[in-house]
């Protein structure tokens, strides 16, 4: 079955639906440096790397093209949407990014689209912007439903949250018991898949950083590093942020679970667990785009005076160790804290695989 990806990234959400057996066909980043990273790594697929706005109802995209459709608008969009909702909200120029999806899905008419976005656009004014995007639909024979998955159910090592709506053609769907199945079916493939990991479990045999990001591979030693292990002799992107000596100093007067309070010092943030130190034994907070800023939230090492290392935040994120990032720092951070968990889009992949097989 055939795949669109529409605001790729670095390839997250793909990865998942590769592993499951899908072929992705075509696949939409605006970005040419985190473009680079997801064509690495899905070698054979057409990465386009333009702004969707240009592209969305042109004649790149065709008619029965894809089975599914996959992606998760920014939701800048969303946000920014004024406190009174209109009828035309699609028409407001902040919301264009989901109207390109919109307009993607209405014209290859994919069997099932598949939309990731942050939980809060549940309630964001009241919930209207929510009802104003299954509104939308209206008319293109969906069937729309959604779930709020947290990255720990699915044996990931930290505390995202995320909204999943599944829109499926001419079929109306039973979620929560094809949700039910697929994980039993998971289950008889990887039977500890779901089962509960800690910081530790996912990071605990990696080296010391190097320079170059460059390491010796180690032996995994729990199931979850057996899961996302390379045969590759060197793991890669294993490399630490330079942080200033104030930076290093606060850091070394931090214990586990500890964050900025503890240092008695005023610290210009706006986050709650800034300068914070990871726990060996429990899951990390969501991994964000500023993993490699102490400042930005709980993201110390749980033993060294450094923040994570873009593997580290990668297998956090349930990345395989051979899955190589590119381009600079900023742009890396980026990439890993924006991605959709692997391990969750594997689970959306064999969801809609079950979905397909539904009798109509």
């Amino acid at each position: 079955m055939n795949v669109i990806d529409l605001f790729a990234g670095c390839g997250g959400l793909s990865l998942g639906f590769v592993q499951a057996g899908y072929t992705i066909k075509k696949a939409v980043e605006i970005d040419s440096t985190i473009a680079e990273t997801y064509f690495l790594n899905h070698p054979n697929v057409n990465v386009i790397v333009d702004d969707i706005k240009n592209i969305s109802q042109s004649k790149i995209f065709k008619e029965g093209e894809a089975d599914i459709i996959v992606g998760g608008p920014p939701c800048q969009g969303f946000s920014m949407a004024g406190a009174r909702i209109r009828e035309g909200f699609i028409d407001d120029p902040r919301n264009y990014l989901f109207e390109q999806y919109f307009f993607v899905v209405k014209k290859v008419q994919p069997q099932i689209f598949v939309m990731e976005n942050v939980k809060g656009i549940l309630t964001m004014h009241g919930g209207k912007i929510f009802k104003n995007i299954f509104k939308i639909f209206d008319g293109q024979n969906y069937d729309m439903q959604y779930k709020i998955v947290k990255a720990v159910d699915f044996g990931i090592p930290q505390k995202r949250e995320r909204i999943v709506i599944i829109g499926v053609r001419n079929k109306a769907v039973n979620l929560d018991e094809v949700w039910d199945f697929t994980k039993s079916k998971i289950l008889e493939t990887f039977p500890d898949y779901f089962d509960a990991v800690t910081v530790q479990d996912a990071i605990g045999n990696l080296p010391k950083v190097s320079a170059n990001g460059e390491v010796e591979n180690p032996k995994p030693v729990t199931n979850y590093q057996r899961y996302l292990a390379s045969n590759e002799s060197v793991l890669k992107n294993h490399n630490q942020t330079n942080h200033s000596k104030l930076a290093v100093n606060r850091m070394s007067r931090i214990s586990n679970g500890a964050n900025f309070t503890s240092l008695e010092e005023k610290i210009n943030s706006v986050h709650s667990g800034s300068y914070g130190r990871l726990c060996w034994n429990e899951q990390a907070p969501t991994i964000t785009t500023r993993f490699d800023t102490p400042a930005g939230g709980r993201f110390i090492h749980p033993e060294e005076n450094r923040t994570l290392s873009p593997r580290e935040a990668a297998r956090i994120q349930s990345f395989p160790d051979d899955f190589i990032f590119c381009g600079g720092k900023t742009s890396i951070c980026k990439q890993i804290g924006n991605a959709v968990p692997p391990k969750i889009s594997y689970f959306l992949a064999k969801l809609t695989e079950n979905i397909l097989k539904l009798d109509s």
